[in-house]
């Protein structure tokens, strides 16, 4: 991995802990944050050993507060597009990520900070946490996926609301709505989180990274079509090692010891 400006990078056993540092800027997105997130999970995808991501901001007061307004004040027509489809193009990749991420929110998710967790498979909250897609109050709109992912994850009347009104949300509505998945006090956010993350990576590796490609894919794709491919996952799994390992540790009443292949 080069050497990172912005983001940290930790390890706790199986779960790869990226941090965005930039807390001066309340963690803003800038192109070399958004550069570097891009080369932190692609160096992440091929490490066996990491079977889940949380990612989170630094401090106490933001995840990310939105995207860096100065550097936005500064585009025209060409480099507007530019930096939309250079910031989609990291989102989708953390989207298409083959193993769970998990958004860590403490704080302020405004503006890209809330476009970024909305790209994570899931989202958890610390109940200071503060959510919201205020671009419109600039003269702009989400520009990174923010009125895309919104409407499939809560609904397109509360997404329409939510993106016309600029209007931030509190944890508890967005527990409520669909938003987040979980409010955790502020001082044990990481761990609770990582608690909840460990739900999900103790189960089979393979079959979860099947899982995301068969819910994904449905997202974009006629039922019939999305059929046929859970299908087709569905019998590649039953060739698997971990298949096979999990099956035989539910009739012993053992715990799995999955191989990741």
């Amino acid at each position: 991995m080069a050497d990172l400006t912005h983001i940290r990078v930790e390890w706790d056993g199986e779960i790869a802990v990226v941090s965005i540092d930039r807390q001066d800027k309340l963690n803003a997105l800038n192109a070399e944050v958004v550069t570097e997130l891009g080369e932190v999970f692609r160096s992440l995808h091929d490490d066996e050993d990491v079977r889940g991501v949380i990612l989170t901001g630094a401090g106490e007061k933001a995840f990310v507060a939105g995207a860096d307004i100065g550097e936005l004040a500064k585009m025209d027509s060409l480099s507007g597009v530019r930096v939309s489809r250079d910031g989609q193009e990291v989102f989708s990749y953390i989207e298409r990520f083959p193993k769970p991420v998990l958004a860590a929110v403490g704080g302020y998710a405004l503006g890209g900070g809330c476009e970024l967790a909305l790209a994570c498979h899931m989202r958890v909250a610390s109940a200071n946490a503060r959510f919201g897609l205020p671009e419109v109050g600039l003269g702009i709109i989400p520009g990174y996926g923010g009125t895309i992912r919104l409407s499939r994850l809560i609904g397109l009347g509360r997404a329409i609301e939510l993106t016309l009104t600029g209007d931030m949300v509190d944890a508890e509505r967005a527990e409520r709505i669909g938003l987040i998945s979980a409010v955790y006090p502020r001082e044990s956010l990481l761990d609770d989180a990582k608690t909840f993350l460990r739900k999900i990576t103790k189960n089979g590796p393979v079959a979860m990274r099947m899982a995301l490609e068969s819910i994904y894919r449905a997202v974009d794709t006629a039922m019939p079509d999305a059929l046929d491919f859970e299908s087709s996952l569905f019998g590649l799994l039953a060739s698997t090692d971990d298949m096979k390992e999990g099956m035989a540790a539910f009739i012993e009443k053992r715990k799995a010891d999955f191989k990741g292949r």
